[in-house]
């Protein structure tokens, strides 16, 4: 039986992400700095084993790892947090925070298991990203900055160790109604607005995202290597589209 063992896992995203892997035949390690939550999802999951941790922490993975008992064929990066507000606002503290649980908190884990993946000659590991990697937004302080870190990471790691027959890939999510977004969208004009902007011409869903990442762990992407794949219905090039356009001296649209 393969195993998957995936960060931020006691909820959002993550816990979709682990009932999905646990349907397609994953041992899920449910990780998460809230042990409790990692319980209550992993309760429910045929064999999953609940893992307290703290992914900025080299100590804390090193014994969630052992405690799951073998270095896993899938490694899901989730687990991040955001603070609101501009980045003057923040400060240092509050910046660094951020990058200790969204950068180090991948790469932390990313080395610890991806040296026994490079040991034993195989396995996948997919982190998570964002369209703010891509295209960042005023007053999210560090978040952007750290998804396009764990981008740019995502290409290194897959060239190192891509050789040693480890794929490393990401997804972005867009606009997705769970996770750290989910407190907007209980407002149902922010709801609204935010997916009439989607081409698609809705919020993603976790299960948009854990179908991607689960695509990325499989043997049909198994020729993907240092590939971020954006889940955002069309979100990133959507732009221009929302851009008054005039009209050339003819008539026609410039």
């Amino acid at each position: 039986m393969k195993s998957a063992l995936i960060t931020g896992a006691g909820s959002g995203i993550g816990a979709v992400l682990a009932a999905q892997a646990a349907q397609r035949g994953y041992r899920v390690g449910v990780l998460d700095i809230d042990e409790a939550k990692a319980r209550a999802v992993a309760s429910t999951l045929d064999g999953a084993v609940a893992l307290g941790a703290d992914v900025a922490n080299e100590a804390s993975v090193e014994r969630a790892i052992a405690e799951f008992g073998a270095v896993p064929d899938l490694l899901v990066n989730n687990a991040a947090v955001t603070q609101f507000g501009s980045l003057i606002e923040q400060g240092i503290a509050g910046f660094r925070k951020v990058v200790d649980i969204n950068l180090m908190g991948t790469f932390i884990p990313a080395w610890i298991v991806g040296r026994g993946m490079v040991d034993r000659g195989s396995g996948v590991i997919v982190n998570l990203t964002s369209i703010n990697a891509i295209t960042p937004r005023p007053n999210t302080g560090a978040y952007p900055a750290t998804k396009a870190a764990v981008s740019k990471l995502t290409e290194q790691m897959a060239l190192e160790w891509g050789p040693a027959g480890v794929r490393v890939n990401c997804v972005a999510p867009g606009f997705i109604d769970a996770g750290i977004s989910a407190p907007f969208y209980a407002d149902p004009e922010i709801r609204k607005e935010r997916g009439s902007r989607v081409p698609l011409g809705r919020l993603g869903l976790p299960d948009d995202i854990a179908a991607a990442v689960l695509f990325l762990a499989s043997e049909e992407a198994g020729y993907i290597n240092g590939h971020q794949l954006v889940v955002d219905g069309g979100v990133v090039h959507s732009l221009l589209g929302q851009m008054p356009l005039p009209l050339g001296k003819a008539g026609a649209k410039a």
